[in-house]
């Protein structure tokens, strides 16, 4: 069969690294035939690594989709807030859709994605990567097994790990929600869809809490300048000096965001001039540092979610809880432990290099192939992530963030009928 053909429109670490090199592992599954992206360093790398031709290579989304279509899907790899308007045209245009999470930034633009998405008949991956990951479709086999018998409750936690939240939620893209998204749904949207991925249930009701302004300039040390390269005194015991995270000779993941030149003086540069080697204190970060999520799904079953910044590591763990046992999971350490309450055995489970080295523990890799196995086929395959799906996860964020804002727990049927949910009472049957 000929690869699925793509276009990439936002050619940055998730677009280049994450989506398109998959056509470099897997050239007769998928071909890149198309970029728009207005940094030339990032579009020229792109366009060099899959050989793009110069009818196919655009600075903007607008010009790449002027053109009559020339690929079968368009992955849209935008920031947050400039997802709405090349989903909407893309659709229009007939591409499928790779989208990156989350769908929308708000629950309006959220809704007219999933309502376009219906009008021009065409299929939405939501980058909801964890459902692909061997760590959670192996929890998920062992709960619907009757591992621990039935589910009563989850704890989930997604340690960003300092150094990440500084780098993309202080310095980085996502450092404020004006221009991105609200910390629950930027960073945690598929960790709540896990959560409803695990439970297959509604989500009834949830109430939550957080705290941010840990990183202002009411917190900084005395004498700290603006940028870590203006002889900060404090350079030694601060965890966020900048050239102690990205000068140390790594040029992988979070170095190769901050410049497209990884050379030793490229990254100085990028530390002189550009926003990651400012100073924590002194950047214009609003997100919340710390959230805590207690939700009730139906049929009795509870989960408590907790995102914090301040961990050592940046990892996803998890304790799922039933009446004939319980497991346990490190995501990153690829480990899950069966405990059995009848017989007291503990069954360890390693799913050690099942990953293959892609990141979200395989997931990046795996949302790939779904896609195109579906688009080769649409008639007699599905996606494990539908832009259904992805929207109860998302109504779940916004409802979190309410909660945290007014104090107040949220019925999220209630919730969804307010806000004209497509499958709530007195809308049109659609989400759920």
């Amino acid at each position: 069969m000929r690869p699925v053909t793509a276009v990439v429109i936002g050619a940055g670490s998730r677009g280049r690294d994450a989506y398109a090199s998959y056509a470099l592992r897997h050239p007769a599954e998928l071909q890149i035939t198309g970029v728009a992206e207005p940094d030339e360093a990032r579009r020229n790398n792109l366009v060099q690594d899959h050989g793009i031709p110069e009818s196919g290579t655009f600075s903007t989304w607008e010009d790449l989709l002027q053109k009559e279509r020339f690929a079968d899907a368009a992955f849209i790899c935008t920031q947050d807030q400039m997802h709405l308007e090349p989903a909407l045209e893309a659709m229009k245009r007939g591409y499928h859709l790779l989208l990156e999470k989350p769908i929308a930034p708000t629950l309006e633009d959220c809704l007219e994605i999933h309502g376009a998405s219906r009008k021009y008949g065409v299929s939405v991956a939501v980058a909801h990567v964890l459902r692909y990951s061997p760590f959670f479709i192996i929890l998920k086999r062992l709960i619907d097994q009757g591992a621990i018998g039935t589910l009563r409750g989850i704890q989930h936690n997604e340690n960003i790990g300092h150094i990440h939240y500084s780098h993309s939620f202080v310095r980085g893209n996502w450092r404020n929600r004006a221009s991105s998204s609200p910390m629950i749904l930027a960073k945690s949207c598929h960790d709540l869809d896990i959560l409803a991925f695990l439970a297959d249930q509604e989500c009834v009701s949830l109430a939550s809490a957080g705290s941010a302004g840990s990183f202002s300039r009411e917190k900084a040390p005395a004498g700290a300048p603006l940028r870590c390269l203006e002889g900060c005194p404090h350079e030694v015991e601060c965890p966020y000096y900048a050239p102690k995270v990205y000068h140390q000779g790594e040029t992988g993941w979070p170095v190769s965001v901050i410049t497209t030149d990884l050379s030793s003086r490229g990254i100085l540069e990028a530390l002189r001039e550009g926003p990651y080697g400012r100073c924590v204190y002194a950047c214009d970060n609003d997100m919340v540092e710390h959230q805590v999520v207690s939700l009730e799904f139906a049929r009795g079953i509870t989960a408590a979610f907790t995102m914090s910044a301040f961990t050592h590591e940046t990892s996803r763990t998890i304790k799922v809880m039933g009446e004939r046992g319980e497991i346990r999971g490190h995501m990153e350490r690829e480990v899950l432990e069966v405990h059995d309450f009848r017989t007291g055995e503990i069954q360890t489970i390693s799913l050690g290099g099942c990953h293959n080295g892609t990141r979200h523990g395989g997931g990046d890799e795996g949302i790939l192939r779904d896609l195109i196995l579906h688009l080769r086929d649409k008639e007699r395959t599905s996606l494990k992530t539908t832009l259904d799906l992805a929207m109860e996860s998302h109504i779940m964020a916004f409802a979190a963030e309410e909660s945290m804002n007014t104090g107040r727990t949220v019925d999220l049927r209630t919730y969804k009928r307010d806000h004209n949910v497509p499958g709530s009472r007195g809308t049109d049957s659609g989400i759920v």
